[in-house]
């Protein structure tokens, strides 16, 4: 794994537990919301998601989110119908926005504080985004949700999760995917496509992987943080990333 701040927190039995890294950004689709469902939010998943973020945080981790919107409304695709683009991505963050809704509240069913801060103020549901009262919550052992993307049009959740990891100054940006990893096609459709293990920055570029969107990619490249790709599908599977372990491909600098 990459090089990365080494967090211990004591157990139960007065053993102590270690985690990879100290502080990181999880970014989820808003699809994994949906479960076995063709839209919406379905609350089993929601819980599932929800219990292995509990489960991270219970480990000593600094732990902020971003949830895409696509299981609610998709902007762009909104506006190939013919939707003006940006009313089209203004409702896709209101979609983020609900999706953090929901995560908060099944987070704060177990026990974990949360946060939602809003790039668009709506002060009747959740705070506005503000930077060092992010941070403060995470140092305070609070989940930070972070919803409506960067608040501006033409401009994926991707971007707005590696921008608000840039600004946490996180240890790693994780994408929670469908699949376990980084291919080289999209294996539910080509079964030959091979999964990389581990990929630099360039290489996800320049081969147009499409795990990110490039503006997102770009931005991790240039704050040095490495992106690790695994299925959060796969119950334990984020605790198991999180202490260096599993099955994921980590995007970063070569050696």
């Amino acid at each position: 794994m990459p090089k990365a701040k080494s967090v211990t927190k004591e157990a139960n039995d007065g053993s102590a537990k270690n985690v990879g890294y100290s502080r990181v950004l999880l970014k989820v689709s808003g699809e994994a919301l949906m479960g076995d469902q063709a839209y919406g939010i379905n609350q089993e998943a929601v819980s599932r998601i929800a219990g292995e973020i509990a489960d991270a945080v219970t480990a000593g981790v600094q732990l902020s989110l971003v949830i895409g919107g696509g299981n609610i409304f998709r902007g762009l695709s909104a506006a190939e119908q013919g939707m003006d683009r940006a009313t089209a991505d203004y409702m896709g963050m209101l979609a983020t926005v609900m999706n953090a809704l929901a995560m908060q509240n099944a987070l704060e069913n177990m026990g974990v504080e949360t946060r939602v801060q809003s790039a668009i103020p709506m002060m009747s549901v959740c705070e506005p985004y503000i930077r060092r009262r992010a941070i403060r919550h995470m140092e305070r052992g609070r989940t930070v949700i972070f919803a409506a993307g960067t608040g501006n049009p033409f401009f994926t959740t991707d971007t707005g999760a590696a921008l608000r990891a840039a600004e946490m100054s996180c240890d790693a940006l994780l994408k929670g995917t469908q699949v376990d990893g980084v291919y080289s096609a999209d294996p539910k459709k080509d079964p030959t496509a091979t999964r990389y293990d581990r990929l630099s920055y360039h290489d996800v570029l320049a081969r147009d992987l499409r795990v990110m969107d490039a503006s997102a990619v770009s931005m991790m490249r240039d704050n040095e943080i490495p992106v690790i790709v695994f299925s959060i599908h796969e119950t334990g599977r984020l605790r198991e990333v999180l202490a260096g372990k599993g099955i994921c491909t980590i995007i970063d600098a070569p050696e």
